[in-house]
């Protein structure tokens, strides 16, 4: 008889077991009405998206996914401290590697070193109300912050610190003053320094190690500002622009130049599509490059292969808001941001795995 009654309580265990199971299986591991805010990538399979989802207070939460297999499963990494801007800045998400990871909602600075779970406030000393923090990068020890001041004149200074730090510092040396300022800072085989001031100014940097600079020649002429791109196969690529809105409403003349090595001479190539204001620039190889572009409530992303001789544009949803973290992190794999959480259209990531040719929708959920 004993052995039948702990048969019958097995029995009963495992009926218990099968009917918690499908409901523990069934658990999202992405918020319902995720909608992704930022993206980074390490490689072609592993990335991050920063997103929110509708909650009750403070409206939006804030959650932290990764994949390791391009986008097609994702898990939960994290719930950053971080709240949807009402003047609708991104919040922006800078991951270096596994540990480091960087959040940014242009005015705050949030660093965690345990790939996301746990956060601390970064500082920039003596900053000045009203300003825009446009790009953290990181090269070996230490972290660049360029941050844009709104004031009258306006100012955009480099910040720079040690990695782990929890104040950065400005940059001697490192600051443009002008009507309008803007800089670019790239730190993918070798670090660049790119500022300039009412399209007449233009300074640029370059770095073997991050700590000590040397001017070089500019990437763009006077009369355009310069958009960065990492160093491909031992040769630099910058994008350089007119201002936006020329030569007419909606269009911005922009042209890809090339340097030999970092430090060298830039050269250009054939103009880019006018189509669109610039929002973010990257390049896949030393002959392939995307431009992402917004112009009439529409995306747009301007694609070469052949170092400019040719482009192909791709037309994206009509979210016509930003397309933002437009990166390649392989050769012919890229990734950009398309739209905002809360703007009426919504957001999506796109991924393209052929240099940027054609681009799809990643899905979440």
């Amino acid at each position: 008889m004993k052995p039948i009654r702990w048969a019958a309580f097995a029995a009963t265990v495992l009926t218990a077991l099968v009917t918690v199971t499908p409901s523990a299986v069934a658990e999202p591991l992405v918020p319902k009405g995720f909608a992704p805010a930022s993206t980074s990538w390490t490689g072609p399979q592993r990335g991050f998206v920063l997103g929110f989802s509708p909650c009750g207070k403070p409206g939006w939460c804030a959650s932290l996914l990764a994949t390791d297999d391009g986008g097609r499963r994702w898990r939960p990494v994290g719930t950053p401290p971080v709240s949807l801007p009402d003047n609708h800045n991104q919040v922006r998400l800078t991951v270096i590697d596994e540990r480091d990871v960087f959040l940014s909602d242009g005015t705050k600075l949030l660093a965690s070193r345990d790939g996301g779970r746990t956060w601390s406030r970064v500082r920039l000393a003596g900053v000045r109300e009203p300003f825009y923090i446009s790009k953290i990068a990181e090269s070996g020890a230490r972290v660049f912050a360029m941050v844009t001041g709104f004031g009258s004149p306006s100012t955009t200074t480099l910040y720079a610190g040690l990695a782990g730090s929890r104040i950065l510092l400005p940059v001697p040396g490192f600051t443009v003053t002008g009507s309008a300022t803007y800089g670019d800072v790239a730190t993918s085989g070798g670090v660049q320094v790119s500022m300039g001031a009412d399209y007449r100014v233009q300074k640029y940097w370059t770095s073997a190690d991050g700590f000590t600079f040397a001017d070089a020649p500019a990437p763009c002429p006077a009369d355009t500002s310069a958009s960065l791109s990492g160093i491909r196969r031992g040769q630099v690529l910058a994008l350089c622009s007119g201002g936006p809105g020329s030569p007419q409403p909606g269009a911005t003349v922009r042209h890809l130049w090339r340097a030999p090595r970092l430090g060298g001479r830039f050269t250009g190539t054939a103009q880019a599509p006018t189509l669109g204001i610039n929002q973010s620039f990257s390049a896949a190889s030393p002959t392939a490059a995307t431009v992402a572009a917004e112009g009439g409530g529409t995306g747009f992303l301007h694609s070469t292969t052949d170092g400019g001789a040719t482009w192909t544009t791709t037309e994206l949803s009509g979210r016509g808001v930003c397309l933002n973290d437009l990166e390649f992190p392989a050769e012919r794999v890229g990734v950009v941001v398309d739209g905002l959480p809360d703007a009426e259209g919504g957001s999506a990531v796109y991924r393209t795995t052929d240099g940027g040719v054609t681009w799809r929708e990643l899905t979440f959920g």
